[in-house]
């Protein structure tokens, strides 16, 4: 398989559309071994702000000197964009090589009357390259929503991220800010840690608290609070975590806790961060 044929494949299988639901990516990473297993995550939802958002934490985490894997889309000049590796596209022959075997999986599944979507075929690919490429950790973008994008059959990752809502895609995740923030919250999973803007208003908050108290959450107050308050009502919390900055108006937290590291404890906590001013962590 050639390069543009991994790229005319992947487009071909938008014939069977957008179908929400984690049951045919499931079926796909069995066939290939389960890649998502082997990988660490950090996992980005929201409507403003998460392709951006997302490139800046793969930048950090490189910078960090983690192996970082980057799955994102759309791209603006060449498809390689959509899977990276420490800020370096996928190569031209890579992709084939990995479309390749993401096609004879299809083609399997495919006999048992199992047909998966192109994003979940794309999502596929990049977590099996991941894996072979030896990441340490690999930073998602949801594709829509969240609950059933298949970037959700990853486990739970080191930290989910939630961009700022807003109305999108209202025919498909409701025609509310509190029924689009249930489906992009759905990324939220037992044990995980969450991450949101303070930016956010309030009923999309209200549904990404909620959901986080449904996963057993611990929920420290560190709105308007300065760095050394937030950092004491984090400790408190179970989290080895070092803010700086005020954490309410204006202000900016930041997080330098080595995220691989997995002494992120605490279960199902929303920290509140706005994104548009953040400090740099000392």
């Amino acid at each position: 398989m050639t390069y543009s044929e991994a790229v005319a494949y992947i487009h071909s299988l938008l014939v069977f559309g957008m179908k929400p639901g984690l049951s045919r990516i499931s079926a796909l990473l069995s066939e290939l071994g389960d890649p998502q297993n082997d990988l660490k995550f950090v996992h980005v939802a929201g409507t403003n702000g998460k392709g951006t958002t997302s490139n800046m934490l793969s930048r950090i985490l490189v910078e960090a000197g983690y192996k970082t894997g980057l799955f994102t889309s759309p791209y603006v000049f060449s498809f390689c964009e959509r899977i990276q590796v420490n800020h370096q596209n996928i190569s031209e022959s890579a992709l084939a090589e990995t479309v390749s075997i993401v096609r004879d999986a299809i083609e399997r599944l495919n006999r048992r009357g199992i047909v998966p979507t192109e994003f979940e075929a794309i999502t596929a690919a990049a977590l099996l390259y991941f894996k072979n490429a030896g990441c340490d950790i690999a930073v998602m973008e949801v594709g829509l929503g969240g609950r059933f994008d298949s970037t959700n059959i990853i486990p739970c990752p080191e930290v989910c991220v939630i961009t700022s809502i807003s109305l999108d895609h209202t025919k498909v995740l409701g025609d509310t800010i509190a029924k689009i923030a249930f489906e992009k919250a759905g990324i939220i999973k037992e044990g995980g840690v969450t991450v949101t803007t303070n930016r956010q208003e309030f009923d999309a908050l209200q549904v990404i608290q909620n959901t986080a108290a449904e996963k057993t959450a611990v929920v420290p107050n560190i709105i308007g609070k300065t760095a050394a308050q937030a950092n004491k009502a984090l400790t408190d919390a179970g989290f080895n975590i070092h803010l700086t900055g005020a954490t309410g108006g204006t202000g900016a937290v930041a997080v330098s806790q080595s995220l691989p590291a997995g002494t992120i404890t605490s279960k199902g906590t929303v920290i509140t961060v706005d994104f548009r001013h953040m400090d740099t962590a000392d």
